[in-house]
């Protein structure tokens, strides 16, 4: 198709002088993205102190149905700005209605399993259906209009469940609503296959790789960002705080520190040069995106935990209330542990000796409270944070060797220390 029946979108999207840092709308558009994150800790913890036992792993498992569509529309607004120029007044609105599309589901969050779950689901279905057909017709004759068209009609046949779901009471709607989020990371898994129209994914990671990097590396601060506002938010709500809801608030400050700590050293840091350097950027920037949701889960099981404790300091606690306390901290270092293979090619002994750690603490957590299993949590990730440093001696400047990847010459990239 010859130059001028080009859609307006293609003006659109980015050249090799696009800016490769975030831009003032899509920082806005992660403030958006604290609320709602915050709205999914605060949510978590009532269900988590219900009597029943299957209630309570009922509100965990409905914890991370919901944290995935919220993710999966930040993944989806970032990979518009890494195909599409962010400074470009088109694509900034898009942006724009994007953060109000996500402001309104993180707004039912609360109630998302109650009156407003067709909140929840149409906001998820306007913005996903939206800006993907949208941008699929701006495209004209642009080989990307294939991909928008594809994923559209894959949104289309996902919205079904989750508006049917949100009609029904909380169980059927929880079925439903799995379904649904399967449909729509499946489908994306695959490369959104439709007859004629083919099936793959163009990789944004190729084009906008340092860009995607920077965003990823912005949405786990955002994560820990949420958590300091969660446990903050909790702790001024009490009355007259005791000790123990002060010790619990400076233990999760110190991990918010660590956990920070341990993303950038340094895998976290280099990630932009990896991707650079990947033999097969899409493919390994798929994997990278993977490894940070399972890292920000990891997070917001930790912000949950520490909510669980600042309630319930002392006594013995449920299994689910562990489940969070120690396994969120669990999940982030399993997420990083793969995040430095990635990088590295290497797998990381520090990250399984605080895995192993973290195991061992649950009996102690059971039977001391969740106060003493949060500070020793705390403790582990210290203990890898040293350990890091002691590895930063040896080797200060170590740079990424990303598995499958090639040095600047072309040569194989020789294994790192």
């Amino acid at each position: 198709m010859g130059a001028h029946h080009a859609g307006a979108g293609v003006g659109l999207l980015r050249d090799r002088r696009s800016g490769q840092q975030a831009t003032f709308a899509e920082l806005f558009f992660d403030l958006v993205v604290v609320f709602a994150l915050t709205r999914l800790a605060a949510q978590a913890v009532p269900g988590l102190s219900a009597d029943a036992p299957g209630d309570r792993w009922l509100a965990a498992a409905r914890t991370l149905l919901l944290f995935l569509p919220l993710t999966w529309a930040w993944t989806i607004t970032s990979y518009v700005t890494a195909r599409f120029e962010p400074r470009r007044s088109g694509v900034r609105l898009a942006v724009v209605v994007s953060a109000f599309g996500l402001f309104m589901m993180a707004s039912a969050v609360p109630a998302a399993f109650g009156a407003r779950g067709m909140i929840f689901a149409l906001s998820y279905v306007l913005l996903q259906m939206g800006r993907t057909l949208g941008f699929g017709l701006l495209l004209g004759g642009h080989g990307l209009q294939r991909l928008y068209f594809r994923a559209g009609a894959w949104y289309c046949l996902g919205a079904i469940p989750w508006l049917w779901g949100a009609t029904t009471p909380p169980g059927t709607r929880t079925v439903l609503w799995t379904v649904a989020i399967a449909v729509d990371l499946g489908a994306a898994r695959l490369g959104w296959p439709i007859p004629r129209l083919g099936r793959g994914r163009a990789g944004a990671w190729e084009t906008g790789g340092d860009h995607l990097s920077d965003r990823y590396r912005q949405f786990l601060m955002v994560a820990l960002g949420e958590g300091v506002i969660s446990i903050g938010v909790a702790y001024t709500s009490e009355g007259a705080p005791e000790v123990s809801h002060t010790c619990v608030v400076v233990a999760s400050f110190v991990t918010t520190v660590l956990l920070w700590r341990i993303y950038f050293f340094r895998s976290g840091e280099v990630l932009a040069e990896a991707v650079r350097l990947a033999r097969d950027r899409a493919a390994f920037g798929r994997k990278v995106a993977f490894t940070h949701t399972v890292m920000i889960f990891g997070i917001v099981m930790v912000a949950v935990g520490y909510g669980l404790a600042l309630e319930h300091p002392f006594g013995r606690p449920y299994p689910v209330w562990l489940a969070f306390v120690l396994g969120g901290p669990l999940i982030y270092l399993l997420g990083r542990a793969r995040l430095e293979q990635l990088v590295f090619a290497r797998l990381s002994p520090r990250r399984l000796v605080g895995v192993g750690s973290l195991i061992l603490l649950a009996w102690p957590t059971y039977a001391a409270g969740l106060l003493i299993g949060s500070v020793a949590a705390a403790a582990v990730l210290l203990l890898v944070a040293l350990l890091d440093a002691r590895a930063a001696l040896r080797v200060p400047d170590e740079q990424p060797v990303p598995a499958g990847g090639r040095t600047d010459q072309g040569t194989p990239a020789p294994p790192s220390r």
